[in-house]
């Protein structure tokens, strides 16, 4: 039994006595608990792949920020490398993989990841973590929507426009399809082993949702999306956050989710107009935390108004910047726990 189920009970679309409160990236450079434990290490994928260590991690925004949930600590990057693309994560820079995916032989030669043999550190660490919370809080497993994952695959960095993961998407649509199968295979098999390692509820992330076309999205994303959307859905609440597809709302109104996640430039009320069945999560810029403690109030407060009329978990419309104070996350969390609208 959760000690506090409040975030899993509105991403049910239950009425809640306030609104749940977390944050993306919660687990990371903010806290400097987190950047003494990286200090000793390697790099990042030493962290991801230390399931201890990550489930240390995972837990310090529980007890430093005193947020509703936790996020198990890794990354979406996790899969193409367990299907047998592997990437290294440069410092200042982002991901890099150092072979891409250029052709239907590179595809053939990806395999379908098995969760325990391919990704046990992550398993083994939403154990860990998951027996060292003590029903606490719920724990949220997360993974890469196959669209965001096909574009580092093809593009083999982060990128502006992601032109050679789109291109392919017109020149080789076929060949892309195969790939976005394989893609969605192993992310089913990954989020169900997450769920059976302890996770509470999943998240999927578009980070590059925006990027597309509405015809494209719906026929390269959304497609796929409510693929996994509906394994998981009879097992835990799904959460989808497709960043920059604000046109997507009413297509996600639709599917098996169950809470729909806004970035910062969408309006909460047309999302709540578009999608009456769903909780919304969001959709406070992760900017205005650079503000004074009393902006900061002032933001959030306007924020919550904005959800009024259905279940809201309150997060940012992103991931939460590194050089965030983190006093001011505080004062965001406390700002939420205290509303009453």
């Amino acid at each position: 039994m959760l000690q506090n189920d409040l975030l899993l009970r509105a991403a049910q679309g239950e009425t809640t006595e306030r609104t749940p409160v977390w944050l993306m990236r919660q687990a990371g450079r903010i806290l400097p608990e987190y950047r003494a434990l990286r200090g000793r290490l390697s790099g990042f994928k030493e962290l991801v792949e230390t399931p201890a260590l990550a489930a240390e991690v995972t837990i310090q925004p529980v007890d430093a920020l005193n947020v509703d949930a936790a996020i198990i600590f890794s990354d979406i990057l996790v899969v193409p490398e367990a299907m047998g693309l592997t990437y290294e994560m440069i410092e200042a820079k982002g991901p890099l993989f150092p072979e891409v995916v250029k052709n239907a032989a590179d595809v053939a030669k990806l395999r379908v990841a098995d969760p325990e043999e391919h990704l046990g550190y992550v398993l083994e660490a939403l154990r860990i973590t998951k027996r060292e919370l003590g029903g606490r809080v719920p724990l949220i497993g997360f993974a890469g929507a196959p669209w965001t994952i096909l574009a580092y695959m093809v593009e083999g960095h982060g990128s502006k426009t992601f032109s050679k993961a789109r291109r392919m998407l017109y020149q080789e649509p076929a060949l892309a399809h195969q790939l976005l199968e394989k893609i969605t295979v192993t992310t089913i098999a990954y989020l169900q082993a997450q769920v059976a390692a302890g996770a509470d509820l999943v998240q999927v992330f578009d980070s590059w949702a925006g990027i597309l076309p509405p015809a494209h999205y719906a026929e390269f994303s959304t497609a796929y999306i409510n693929r996994i959307s509906a394994a998981l859905a009879p097992l835990v609440p799904v959460t989808v956050f497709a960043k920059g597809a604000w046109w997507a709302v009413e297509d996600f109104a639709h599917s098996p989710c169950r809470t729909i996640g806004l970035d910062w430039n969408q309006s909460p009320r047309q999302a709540r107009q578009q999608a009456p069945g769903k909780t919304l999560q969001g959709n406070l810029d992760p900017c205005a935390l650079y503000g004074t403690p009393a902006q900061v109030k002032a933001a959030t407060e306007a924020m919550l108004a904005e959800f009024a009329g259905g279940p809201h978990i309150a997060n940012l419309g992103h991931g939460v910047y590194p050089d965030t104070n983190p006093d001011n996350v505080k004062v965001f969390v406390e700002t939420v726990k205290a509303w009453r609208g």
